[in-house]
């Protein structure tokens, strides 16, 4: 398969690379949330598929909140049961003034404890469906995209991002309309029992706006950042457990860890930085709070003094102004829940506004009885702002032809297989499948006639017969066996410990490359579409089994369109023609025969590689 062009490596190891970061001498916080005011409406519309829960938990919080504003009410006048003056305690009034006290802080410990469940459930809910949005987004985006991205920095916003939206939304919901109303009901019963009392209280607001709208300011690009940094760090560990083999056998075990370590250390600066500047908000709403709580209880004790004002009243006016600063400080510290919100959220709808896959035409039409003859009309096409791959490729390959494509790696092979079974859509010219355009077929339907067997082969985690059984889910456990056979699997599946029943996976080690393979075959060979596309499809095969496959698959490629790639000649040999690929050109086309007696690109190849046949006679 060629190296496409503007794409990262999953197999990169090297600490250069930018992106693993610039190493923890050269961190730079990251900017802010660019879409900070969207992207926190877009949070609140996918509230509002829960809208009933939410109302529910409203009207608990309120209730709560209601209830703990009396309190202060009752401890100042159980104060005021005393009579200093006569050493006298009404002491009825006062015990239901403590049994009042006793059922209201009941309530609000029922109230809150429904409403956190209540909430709990909403939160998982919402992270059940963002994940399952956000997976179903990935099926839908084009490859082009997977090409372009760490994929360890995707699963982190699947993964971290989302739990930090869940997170923060949990905490903050109930709490904001707590703090709000029991903020407007302190301010409200305070300006009931004293007006001068009440404006020394409101003296702290000014200052909490201003230290608040200062500190998350900053806070906010680092948590930014650090997000950043935990994908990358992620994308990594992804590519550190994948390509494991390959960094022992290049002895690259130091180089892969410096740059965990660079990567890990930025990760650290930028969560230090992020946690030190959230933390700065609520040490200085606490001193705003108690110098405000000082000055209310010195004015307080003077009217008291001066009889202008009852002990209970002032006690009262105390516990409402701690009831006031508290909202002011748990909002502070809501503040930093709802930035590392919104810095997850805005990440993970990056990924859903990313462009999709064409959706078919309105008159998309299905395949009937397709044969598969597909041509190439003037098709060009280039990997974003590069030079083009493919320039004005036109071909035309018969129905039940088999077709080869050689040349050397990055000529356009492989982008012309993308081009067919539209991996990738066209950018200019057309390709049609028994006569109709590509792009007005539906893309199920399109995909239902191709058996595709690419040169890395995956396997998903399953059974053996789970993994061959993928290309056509309704298949019998005989036709897996007889699609095995074909494709010269099932003696080494025999020869495993529990047959066709052996437990793989994508990253299993149990298996050869030469058996994933066959196993890619036989998953192709079940499919038995009308086309078949083999893209080194023996590559990791050795010589002998490659030629028992090519004997047992005569007979599959007689009755289907077949295209071949491969780097070995003698693959292609037998091909009823043959199309030498060469800077995105065709550059010669024919048999086998045809081609060498032309002596060009052709005949060079297999002199290359097989040495000159007309020495050899």
């Amino acid at each position: 398969m060629e190296k496409k062009p503007n794409t990262q490596s999953t197999q990169s190891a090297m600490p250069k690379f930018g992106r693993f970061g610039g190493g923890a001498n050269r961190f730079v916080p990251g900017e802010k949330p660019k879409r900070y005011k969207d992207t926190l409406k877009r949070l609140l519309k996918l509230f509002q598929r829960y809208k009933r829960a939410l109302l529910a938990a409203t009207i608990l919080t309120l209730l709560a909140s209601a209830f703990t504003l009396v309190v202060p009410l009752f401890i100042g006048q159980a104060i005021n049961t005393y009579d200093l003056e006569k050493g006298l305690v009404n002491t009825p009034l006062l015990h239901r003034i403590l049994l009042a006290l006793l059922l209201v802080y009941g309530l609000v410990w029922v109230l809150q404890t429904i409403n956190g469940v209540l909430m709990a459930k909403v939160t998982q809910r919402l992270v059940k469906d963002l994940r399952e949005t956000f997976f179903e987004k990935l099926q839908r985006i084009p490859l082009l995209f997977y090409d372009q991205r760490p994929h360890g920095d995707t699963m982190s916003r699947m993964t971290n991002d989302v739990d930090n939206i869940s997170g923060s939304i949990a905490q903050t919901t109930t709490e904001l309309i707590s703090a709000l109303f029991t903020l407007v009901g302190s301010v409200v019963l305070m300006l009931s029992l004293d007006v001068t009392l009440t404006g020394l209280a409101l003296l702290s607001v000014p200052l909490f706006l201003l230290l608040t709208n200062v500190i998350t300011k900053r806070s906010r690009r680092y948590f930014m950042q650090r997000q950043k940094e935990l994908g990358k760090l992620s994308g990594i560990v992804e590519e550190s457990v994948t390509g494991l083999k390959m960094v022992k056998a290049f002895n690259q075990k130091d180089t892969m860890v410096k740059a965990f370590k660079e990567t890990n250390e930025a990760l650290q600066q930028s969560a230090t930085m992020a946690l030190i500047w959230a933390g700065f908000l609520m040490p200085f709403m606490n001193v705003i709070g108690n110098l405000s709580f000082g000055l209310i209880a010195f004015v307080g004790g003077i009217m008291s003094v001066e009889g202008t004002m009852t002990v209970g009243v002032v006690v009262s006016f105390l516990t409402y102004s701690k009831q006031f600063a508290r909202p002011l400080n748990n909002i502070a510290g809501m503040f930093n829940n709802i930035q590392q919100a919104l810095v997850g959220a805005e990440r993970i709808f990056e990924v859903l506004d990313e462009g999709e896959e064409p959706k078919d035409p309105i008159d998309a039409v299905s395949l009937e009885k397709p044969i598969g003859h597909l041509a190439f009309q003037k098709v060009s096409f280039a990997y974003e702002n590069h030079k083009k791959v493919l320039q004005e490729v036109s071909l035309d390959i018969k129905p039940y032809e088999t077709v080869a494509l050689v040349g050397e790696t990055g000529a356009g092979k492989t982008t012309m297989v993308n081009l067919m079974t539209r991996f990738y859509d066209l950018q200019e010219g057309a390709i049609t499948f028994d006569g109709v355009d590509l792009r007005q077929i539906k893309r199920s339907s399109l995909m239902e006639n191709f058996s595709v067997v690419l040169q890395d082969t995956f396997l998903f985690s399953g059974t053996i017969k789970e993994n061959i059984r993928y290309a056509r889910p309704g298949a019998s456990d005989e036709e897996i066996y007889r699609a095995a056979k074909l494709a010269h699997a099932e003696e080494f599946i025999l020869r495993l410990p529990k047959g066709y029943d052996t437990e793989v996976s994508g990253s299993t080690g149990s298996l050869s490359q030469g058996q994933r393979q066959l196993l890619a075959i036989a998953r192709a060979v079940l499919s038995d579409a009308p086309v078949l596309i083999l893209d080194e499809a023996t590559s990791s095969v050795d010589t002998k089994t490659e030629k028992e496959i090519q004997k047992a698959m005569v007979k599959l490629l007689k009755k289907r369109t077949s295209i071949i790639i491969a780097h070995r000649l003698s693959t292609i040999r037998s091909a009823d023609r043959i199309y030498v690929i060469g800077e995105g050109k065709i550059l010669e086309q024919g048999n086998h025969e045809a081609l060498m007696d032309v002596g060009g690109a052709y005949y060079d190849m297999v002199v290359s590689q097989l040495g000159d046949p007309k020495e050899e006679s």
